[in-house]
């Protein structure tokens, strides 16, 4: 099984899977920002975003496959994934696979996105840097809202604005009531 935790930069899915964490031992953390990182330095990315590589497509559906057939452990996976065809691609080579992937999207307002993102230091050593990541962040905010009708129609939307607490407990609420064993 596949726990996808999606939304905008800012709305907690980082936050949420570190509150799971604890409470679910047995889970594999899998970040696939980790594969663009990684293909980033072995080729250019032309538009900046590594989603639009397809190898980046292929190899996350590939990793979180090999992980839950590998491990048999379930997977949670905190990533923005907004744009339709890009999440047609992923979820649909996961559940090709036969695994059952259960989609989270925390809304959030985007006034609380905005004030998030510029609390966060991501590059502390380049204020320069670090300013331009937010503005990235930041532009991507509208978009990600957007995508919010267009997501696969089992996706739940969680109120992102309530604590970690509440919405883990939703998460393994609705993961649970699923039938899903390892919960």
């Amino acid at each position: 099984m596949i726990v996808w935790v999606n939304g905008a930069f800012g709305s907690g899915k980082t936050t949420l899977v570190d509150e799971l964490r604890p409470r679910w031992p047995e889970v594999l953390v899998y970040d696939p920002e980790m594969v663009g990182y990684v293909l980033r330095e072995i080729v250019e990315v032309p538009t900046g975003d590594f989603q639009d590589l397809r190898l980046w497509r292929r190899q996350v559906a590939d990793l979180a496959v090999g992980l839950v057939e590998e491990y048999r452990r379930p997977v949670l996976v905190p990533m923005t994934l907004v744009n339709h065809g890009y999440v047609g691609e992923v979820f649909g080579a996961l559940t090709d696979a036969g695994i059952d992937v259960h989609h989270f999207f925390l809304k959030v307002s985007r006034e609380v996105l905005e004030k998030r993102i510029d609390g966060r230091s991501f590059t502390p050593d380049n204020p320069e840097q670090d300013e331009k990541v937010r503005r990235w962040c930041k532009e991507r905010i509208a978009p990600c809202m957007a995508a919010a009708d267009t997501l696969p129609s089992d996706t739940v939307f969680l109120d992102g604005e309530l604590t970690p607490q509440e919405l883990a407990d939703q998460v393994l609420a609705r993961v649970r009531a699923g039938g899903t064993s390892g919960v």
